[in-house]
Order: C-alpha cells, then sequence, then structure tokens
C-alpha cells in the first residue's frame, strides 16, 4: 500500500482541515478525535508519510520515531489521563478496521475501558 497524501490527517497537518489541537511539536500532532469512544480520546499522528507502525518503525528516523512517542506520553499527561489510566490503540490494516491510512495513536480513558477484544471471537 502506498501513502494517499489526500487522506484526512495529511490535510490536517498541512492545514487545510482545522482540528481541535492539544499539542505540536516538530515530530507530532495531537487533536481531540470527532468522534470520541469516550469521555477522553485523542489522536496523536506522526509528520510524515506513515501508513501504519510497521511502515513508521521500518522507516522513519530514529529522533522521529522517539520524538513521537514521547509526545503520547506528554499527551496523556497533558489530558491529566496518567494516573486513572487510559488505553493507546494504533490500528493497522483493513482486519483492525484501521479508517484513515495514517499511522495515528488513539488515547482513550476518562472511564473503565472495559476488556481489549470481545472475548466470543466467531
Amino acid at each position: 500500500m502506498t501513502y494517499d497524501p489526500e487522506n484526512i490527517f495529511a490535510k490536517i497537518l498541512r492545514g487545510e482541515i482545522p482540528c481541535n489541537k492539544i499539542y505540536e511539536d516538530e515530530f507530532s500532532l495531537a487533536f481531540h478525535d470527532i468522534n470520541p469512544q469516550a469521555p477522553v480520546h485523542a489522536l496523536v499522528i506522526p509528520k510524515g508519510e506513515y501508513i501504519s507502525m510497521a511502515d513508521f518503525t521500518r522507516n522513519a528516523p530514529a529522533e522521529l520515531i522517539a520524538g513521537f512517542m514521547r509526545a503520547v506520553g506528554k499527551v496523556a499527561d497533558d489530558l491529566g489521563v496518567t494516573d486513572a489510566g487510559y488505553r493507546t490503540i494504533a490500528n493497522a490494516g483493513p482486519n483492525s478496521h484501521q479508517e484513515v491510512p495514517h499511522l495515528h495513536i488513539h488515547i482513550l480513558a476518562g472511564r473503565p475501558l472495559g476488556p481489549m477484544l470481545d472475548k466470543a471471537f466467531a
């Protein structure tokens, strides 16, 4: 799969579509999800054309990988969810229901989130 520069996160990074920004640095941009699945639902995206975690860890420079992961932790701290707990999710590919083909990490928090997956895998 090749990166689609017209995906919504690429447009947000270029400033073509607004977002409710939480944090930004040279490595990443974090913003509130427009369709929250928990009381706190933020997205953290790297600055660069990466489709998935596999693509990112294979192709991004080490300083971008480190800066991006530090940003995920900083955003959780800034949102005040570190002590109570939070979940991070990075979907990759069609079986995971990845909706935007740009690497993004969801930070979900604000209530007990329950089990990771439904125990009945049919």
